[in-house]
């Protein structure tokens, strides 16, 4: 290069950066490898929301940014994926946050509780409300090394599926149950034998008559494993869980360490799974509901004023213990409680009765 080039070419750099008009800086290419914690078989929990999120980054990213998915168990065990990604045993993971409600009280809030908002309230709270800002708080507080972001949204679930008919409350004392989450807490109250199971060992516990009744989620969750088979009665509504909220977890140094657009492209990604099971999980559940009682003789029963009542009254007993004991539970529930009320009157007034 001659002298004039060179001086011609300093001087272009020069006005480029005193303008902000450098050349790109390319993102570091990175590979998240995301274990799940529900199974890729489960629809809508399983891939259809973490496969659109996979699909989505890698199909826009140009490569910088890649997603591999793992199967419940083939990196870490599926209860264990909040642990592995704050540890960096891997860089990222798809689960809930009301799995590990046991070590971390306040996670139920954003995931699922009883008698909790439904899907449209949630979303509002989350992207209007402080939900996002406390989402992260909450993991902060209790000692995570992770970004956590909302990833996929199931409306309610079923109530459970029962081997027999619960016609009143004295009914419920003596049978074991499995269920996660604060429903779990409520149902104690009431005289069940709570466990809780990873999904791929409930049909089995099922089976051989080491539980009595068992929930998972919704009508088409629930289909593929099998609980028809063995349980007839399945209730509604899912008083324990009106709606779900799943996660995509990335540990803090991995997402730090991504440029903005690509931390952009995660979060879009994670807003259009979002949507899609949001989409699916109101527009599936018909016709699974119709071979249910068609094909397999179950009997979906809708529980009593008598037994919501009962359901609400232990409910509001668990909440005041879990205030008393968790100062991150008693600061979200006060805000999620003022959000709420204030929706209350949209929710009141904007809608024709169901």
């Amino acid at each position: 290069m001659n002298k004039t080039i060179r001086f011609f070419a300093v001087i272009s750099l020069t006005c480029c950066l005193a303008l902000g008009l450098t050349t790109q800086v390319y993102a570091k290419n990175v590979l998240l490898k995301v274990p799940c914690s529900v199974p890729f078989s489960v629809p809508i929990l399983g891939h259809d929301i973490v496969g659109t999120i996979a699909d989505t980054i890698n199909k826009s990213s140009n490569g910088t940014l890649k997603v591999k998915l793992y199967a419940p168990g083939k990196l870490v065990p599926s209860l264990e994926v909040l642990d592995a990604v704050s540890s960096g045993k891997t860089n990222a993971g798809y689960t809930a946050a009301f799995y590990y409600a046991g070590k971390n009280p306040a996670s139920v809030l954003f995931s699922s509780f009883p008698f909790g908002p439904d899907p449209e309230e949630y979303i509002a709270w989350y992207y209007y409300g402080n939900g996002l800002k406390l989402y992260q708080e909450m993991y902060d507080h209790y000692g995570y090394n992770v970004k956590v972001i909302p990833a996929g949204i199931i409306s309610a679930e079923t109530s459970g599926w029962f081997t027999k008919p619960i016609e009143k409350v004295e009914d419920l004392k003596g049978i074991k149950m499995r269920i996660s989450g604060l429903g779990g807490k409520v149902l104690t109250k009431l005289g069940v034998s709570v466990t809780m199971l990873p999904v791929g060992e409930i049909f089995q516990a099922l089976e051989k008559g080491l539980i009595d009744a068992t929930e998972f989620s919704m009508p088409v969750c629930d289909a593929p494993l099998g609980f028809y088979k063995v349980a007839k009665y399945n209730y509604y509504p899912g008083w324990h869980q009106p709606s779900t909220v799943q996660e995509l977890l990335i540990n803090k140094e991995t997402w730090n360490a991504l440029d903005e657009s690509q931390q952009t492209l995660i979060e879009t990604a994670c807003m259009a799974a979002t949507l899609k099971s949001l989409a699916l999980s109101n527009g599936m559940q018909g016709k699974i509901i119709k071979e249910n009682t068609e094909k397999h003789g179950v009997k979906n029963l809708y529980w009593s004023d008598e037994m919501l009542a009962a359901f609400e009254a232990a409910w509001k007993e668990v909440v005041q213990e879990e205030i008393a004991k968790d100062p991150m539970f008693k600061k979200t529930w006060e805000d999620l409680e003022q959000f709420r009320a204030e929706y209350k009157k949209w929710a009141d007034v904007g809608f024709l009765p169901r």
